[in-house]
């Protein structure tokens, strides 16, 4: 890999972690102004704060990596996949992180002022069925995963893989509160819904 792409690589990687993260800010500034308060920004219980800081964890080496990647420690996985470090890998890389963001914002517009970063369990909100959700209940996690597939492909290096095994852990966990909550709020209409649904991919086949 030559000097001048390894930058264009890291520079387009710190980007999409700024970027994105300025968008949910943007993003929850715009609904606290239509629904008067915070879309439960602070993480409530001992649960929620051990994930939000697992997240944190995510957050920290995406926006480090840049400057921490070593081009040697890509050796091994230049043997396993040479195509990565080439032309190709860098329009792919660039393509999963732009697919990942524009998917992102797909969700706000979908979920429109009901989206919130945690959960309220004193709180009832419209039950979402459109756009992304239509295939699968957790899409803005799924995208956050293709975004971080393309930091992986961009800049292939160990710590890069430790982020992603991390990431999917939380959304995992993070995923399944959510569906217990809303479970409780919205009912049978949320257990149908999640019989036509996947948690993270599309269903194949519906009941």
């Amino acid at each position: 890999m030559q000097t001048d792409e390894l930058f264009v690589r890291q520079a387009v990687v710190l980007a999409s972690v700024l970027i994105y993260w300025v968008g949910v800010m943007v993003q929850a500034r715009h609904v606290r102004r239509h629904i008067g308060r915070q879309p439960n920004v602070r993480p409530r219980g001992t649960r929620e704060k051990l994930l939000w800081l697992g997240w944190m964890l995510v957050v920290v080496t995406w926006m480090a990596l840049p400057f921490v990647v070593d081009p040697d420690s890509t050796s091994l996985w230049l043997q396993l996949n040479p195509y990565l470090l080439q032309t190709s890998g860098l329009v792919l890389g660039i393509a999963l992180v732009v697919a990942g963001y524009a998917g992102t914002h797909w969700c706000y517009a979908s979920m429109g002022d009901t989206w919130r970063m945690g959960i309220d369990r004193g709180e009832k909100t419209e039950l979402v069925t459109r756009g992304p959700y239509r295939m699968v209940r957790h899409p803005i996690y799924v995208f956050q995963g293709v975004m971080l597939m393309g930091v992986a492909v961009l800049l292939p290096a160990p710590l890069a893989f430790i982020i992603l095994p991390l990431h999917l852990a939380c959304v995992w966990v993070k995923a399944t509160d959510e569906e217990a909550h809303l479970v409780t709020v919205h009912g049978q209409s949320y257990v149908d819904y999640c019989a036509q649904t996947g948690r993270l991919l599309p269903k194949l086949f519906r009941t």
